[in-house]
């Protein structure tokens, strides 16, 4: 299983302890990029792909473990 497989399997276990930096690989895998707003982004993130779908949610501070809802946002966002 590659680590793609394996993350992606972590992730729709919904875990308690994903880590922002996780969602950023896999987000990354399905092409989704992290979107520079401005001179400073703030906590506030946006993620595009090149159909122009965003997804936009507070990055966790200051341990970087992400709110159950968020994973539900991304989990639907991704159509997984």
């Amino acid at each position: 299983m590659s680590k793609k497989d394996k993350l992606i399997e972590r992730f729709l276990s919904m875990p308690t302890d994903f880590h922002f930096n996780e969602v950023v690989k896999l987000v990354g895998y399905f092409g989704y990029v992290e979107m520079k707003t401005g001179k400073t982004s703030g906590s506030r993130i946006k993620f595009m792909n090149k159909r122009e779908d965003q997804m936009k949610f507070h990055k966790p501070h200051p341990k970087g473990i992400m709110k159950s809802y968020q994973l539900k946002e991304i989990k639907e966002k991704l159509g997984l």
